[in-house]
């Protein structure tokens, strides 16, 4: 009947036994990340007690928590600003003793102790700080689309800060000083050089116009990376790409790095002058690129061309650089219609993806000058 919880034998307790961890199973992806800092060490808390200037958050926080505490009758539970010593001594790492200064006392450097290593994950979509000045001022010259300018309190002049933050003010960007503190919560602990540049989401080229605007080109070049995952060579290899003519770069969806903060240092402001494409399969594409015209060249240790005689350098060419450990995957090895091998003197087993494509461009666009 309805309702039987009176039944004999009905279950009193739940089905699913007591919550299980971990184990200490997840411990080893903290090892090196160094320990959690307490509220007070946290520049963007309200508790912090640092001896670095109080950034403008944490000061509104903390005024607000005062006057909740006076409405109420309580004490505030906010920090004491320059009760703690929040910055760094010059010794050289864990263990090892800071240098002293006049009267014994270590000699501090300023920046705030940010745990290395404790970094938030950005979400999907979300906009981009680009950080660096020679990134930041490239990516104002290329007019790529951006909200917001931070710059770091005290921050040295030079020509590059003068003409960002000119070019900022002209293009009607918000420009927001800042403390040096905050600005490295918002990196991560990055050397950003005291200027930071909100952006929107990376703007991929569709494969198609990219393809298309190369082949308009006298000599046209393209790079394709093949499961590259360190957002550091992929934006080294399209500072390569932009500095031997390249007309673009495409790179798979997924397994491989895409257009980040890290990515867009790396490339020192390359990224906004050379267009760089996803393809949901980089097979396919690159057997468009084929029906198109163009050669498609794979770089292999073990390749069955060397660079030096690479006659296909001065036609339309597509040179796909392999990942960081595996190099080029089988499909991919299967389409190319030759593989390069660098000739090399030394044991050294291979080259590093990024510089096995510097090296490789920069072969082809040596070709290509002395048949100009």
């Amino acid at each position: 009947m309805a309702g039987n919880s009176q039944r004999r034998g009905r279950r009193l307790t739940p089905k699913s036994g007591a919550p299980k961890g971990s184990g200490g199973k997840n411990k080893d992806s903290l090892a090196g990340r160094g320990r959690t800092l307490p509220a007070d060490e946290r520049p963007w808390h309200k508790a912090y007690s640092g001896t670095e200037k109080l950034p403008q958050r944490t000061a509104w926080k903390q005024d607000k928590e005062r006057r909740a505490a006076a409405e109420e009758g309580r004490a505030p539970k906010i920090g004491q600003p320059g009760s703690k010593d929040t910055t760094w001594g010059r010794g050289g790492g864990r263990g090892v003793p800071a240098a002293k200064g006049r009267g014994g006392k270590p000699a501090g450097r300023s920046g705030p102790r940010v745990a290395p290593g404790r970094k938030s994950n950005p979400v999907k979509d979300s906009p981009e700080l680009l950080v660096g000045r020679n990134p930041v001022l490239e990516s104002l010259r290329a007019q790529v689309p951006a909200t917001a300018l931070y710059t770091a309190q005290g921050i040295d002049i030079d020509d590059r800060v003068n003409e960002i933050i000119r070019t900022a003010a002209d293009r009607g960007i918000a420009i927001l000083e800042i403390s040096r503190a905050e600005l490295d919560r918002m990196t991560g602990g990055v050397l950003h050089q005291g200027v930071g540049l909100q952006v929107p989401p990376f703007a991929y080229e569709p494969f198609e116009d990219l393809m298309a605007a190369a082949l308009e080109q006298a000599a046209p070049l393209l790079v394709a990376l093949d499961g590259v995952t360190d957002p550091r060579n992929l934006g080294a290899v399209i500072r390569s790409a932009a500095a031997f003519g390249a007309q673009g770069v495409f790179v798979p969806e997924r397994r491989a790095a895409g257009i980040t903060a890290t990515a867009w240092r790396t490339s020192a402001g390359a990224a906004a002058r050379v267009p760089v494409a996803q393809v949901t399969n980089l097979t396919r594409s690159l057997k468009a690129c084929k029906d198109a015209g163009f050669i498609v060249v794979g770089l292999d240790a073990d390749g069955q061309t060397d660079l030096y005689d690479l006659e296909a350098a001065v036609g339309p060419l597509v040179v796909v650089v392999g990942s960081e450990g595996r190099g080029l995957s089988r499909l991919v090895g299967e389409t190319c219609d030759l593989t390069v091998s660098i000739p090399m003197v030394s044991d050294v087993e291979s080259l590093n993806a990024s510089v096995a494509a510097a090296v490789t461009l920069a072969e082809v666009a040596r070709r290509r000058a002395v048949e100009a």
